[in-house]
């Protein structure tokens, strides 16, 4: 069944075209590579996996709560419109919300994929166009992975956030190779990162899971990627330079923030959207929430050089300035070796499995 049947609304167009006008970049020095980057380049190819085979699709989801996550991670939870939800409307609402979420993974998985191949063709080095390459396969992997979770486990998809698709927009449209990097490698890749930790640290459901745990092992390194590239690329740059990528991840950033609002979920449910709205606004919950989003973001900005007031004062008003000494190359770290772990534990599970039917 096509992805327009699962839609929740009719789309204008089942396609997206974004007009750019930038140059593409051969290189003829081809033994010029940076040993960080042909590093990350060789893991990136020792890291592959076939969605098909890493991941058990046979494993079913609970319609009434697909990635068993707990309701206090509904941004709604506690609220009077959800007080007043009977278990059959706070089902639906499970279940939409975690669609619309998974939804926005995917359209931004697609956004990344267009991304990575445009870098390869614009980046200057050819160590990075090297890289960029196994980040495209990354990608198409991991929009294959959600569109099928979306497919066959919830059978329903939101269109691209209004949010989303304005960053990603405004990347694509720039013709400066950096701000591809700056726009999808630094932000939408590392809010993307701790949105996905979220769901692999607290979903019950171990399909999602696993889904999550083994995208965020890839984004990990394209984050990496990014935060390399440019902390090379920025000291270079004039102040008035900088000043123009700085205003950029300002603006992003708040795009960012918004896309986790959920308003298309209240609407498309007939939930009243000003209770829905002042709730997400004022609640703790939420504050914290989408604060912890930028855990990865800030000390990546902060270490590739874009450190000026404008940024500064913008994650102050934020409240998200606090996370500025954060270990991001840890993090990564991290990510990956949860992977493997799950890895081992499913591997010891077959095994068993397959001796007590022997």
């Amino acid at each position: 069944m096509s992805t327009e049947t699962h839609y929740v609304c009719d789309l204008d167009s089942m396609d997206w075209s974004v007009a750019q006008d930038f140059e593409a970049n051969f290189r003829w020095e081809y033994d010029d590579g940076r040993d960080s980057l042909l590093n990350l380049y060789r893991k990136g190819k020792r890291q592959q996996w076939d969605s098909d085979y890493r991941i058990d699709w046979s494993q079913d989801i609970d319609p009434e709560n697909p990635a068993g996550l707990p309701d206090e991670m509904i941004s709604i939870y506690g609220s009077p419109t959800w007080n007043r939800m009977n278990a059959r409307e706070r089902t639906r609402l499970r279940h939409h919300l975690q669609a619309w979420q998974m939804s926005q993974f995917l359209h931004g998985e697609q956004g990344a994929l267009v991304c990575a191949a445009k870098i390869v063709q614009q980046v200057p080095h050819i160590d990075a166009k090297f890289y960029g390459a196994t980040q495209v396969m990354d990608e198409a992997r991991h929009v294959e992975a959600f569109s099928r979770l979306l497919h066959e486990k919830y059978e329903l998809v939101y269109p691209i956030n209004p949010y989303l698709k304005s960053l990603i927009d405004d990347t694509l449209r720039d013709s400066r190779w950096d701000v591809t990097y700056l726009g999808m490698q630094v932000l939408v890749e590392g809010v993307a990162l701790a949105a996905f930790g979220l769901i692999r640290d607290y979903a019950g459901n171990p399909l999602a899971k696993s889904v999550t745990a083994y995208v965020m092992q890839d984004e990990a390194r394209h984050v990496a990627f990014g935060r390399l590239a440019l902390r090379d690329y920025y000291p270079q740059l004039t102040a008035k330079e900088r000043d123009e990528r700085e205003e950029f991840v300002v603006e992003g950033c708040y795009l960012l923030r918004d896309r986790f609002l959920g308003d298309e979920v209240w609407e498309q449910l007939g939930l009243p959207m000003a209770e829905c709205k002042e709730w997400v606004d004022r609640s703790e919950l939420m504050r914290v929430y989408r604060t912890s989003l930028f855990a990865r973001i800030v000390p990546t900005i902060k270490d590739i050089g874009l450190w000026g007031p404008r940024v500064r004062k913008a994650y102050a008003d934020m409240g998200i300035l606090g996370f500025a000494e954060g270990d991001v190359e840890g993090m990564g770290l991290r990510d990956e070796e949860i992977a493997r772990d799950l890895d081992s534990r499913l591997k010891n599970i077959e095994d068993t499995a397959a001796a007590a039917s022997a």
